[in-house]
């Protein structure tokens, strides 16, 4: 494996983000310094820099290593979702571009679509480049979907517009009658039903037509507030 093709690959990958040197290593929890020298070739591209890239930004291992495939881990092969810890001061007003944040429990109770994404339950915008502008980030409550996704995590959400084009194991809140809930979504035996199945193995499968399924949202991302930062 090339060193120089590795950080040429790793320069692509902040290119594409949007990203300078600086803002990507505290992205993925390095010092600045240390960092620059990977770049520089002072340091080797160890293992850990590689895992640290993955985990942080949802980018394809074997891309960074070896320039083969998709430099972005697609949902069939990642296993998890990217998972991003927010400061709590970059919830920004509305006066800038990003992501809107709902006041919002995408598990509670039954509501539609329009009053869910109603202009009032804005409170804020989410502007990174790991989530899409056009998604929408709402609250979870509950622990059906422990450890993936927490009581009080926020999720960025995009809605499919094509319900019968379904990523099968993956992550999506399932808008019903008279529920809202999040949950991996699998085939079922019968093409007509879905099985809607959580994480905590606590909770049991359910079984649910695709008729009665009103709305889906895809989870692109967990994201955690940390007040600390």
């Amino acid at each position: 494996m090339s060193s120089d093709a590795g950080i040429s690959r790793i320069k692509q990958l902040m290119s594409s983000m949007g990203m300078k040197q600086a803002a990507f290593a505290e992205r993925i929890g390095i010092d600045a310094s240390n960092f620059s020298k990977h770049l520089n070739g002072k340091l080797p591209l160890s293992e850990n820099l590689y895992n640290k890239i993955v985990v942080s930004v949802g980018a394809s291992k074997e891309w960074l290593m070896t320039g083969e495939g998709e430099m972005w881990l697609t949902r069939q092969n990642s296993g998890q979702l990217p998972t991003i810890t927010v400061p709590a001061g970059n919830i920004l007003p509305m006066a800038v571009e990003g992501a809107r944040v709902y006041d919002l429990d995408v598990t509670a109770g039954g509501m539609s679509r329009e009053r869910m994404f109603a202009e009032e339950q804005v409170v804020g915008i989410i502007n990174m480049p790991a989530i899409h502008p056009d998604c929408c980030v709402v609250r979870v409550s509950g622990d059906s979907m422990l450890p993936v996704i927490g009581n009080g995590d926020l999720i960025a959400i995009r809605e499919v517009r094509n319900t019968n084009l379904i990523f099968w194991g993956q992550i999506y809140v399932v808008l019903l009658d008279e529920y809202r809930m999040v949950k991996y979504v699998r085939k079922h035996p019968d093409a007509s039903m879905v099985i809607l199945r959580s994480e905590n193995p606590k909770y049991d499968d359910i079984e649910i037509p695709k008729s009665e399924i009103r709305d889906m949202f895809l989870v692109e991302n967990i994201i955690r507030i940390d007040s600390r930062i």
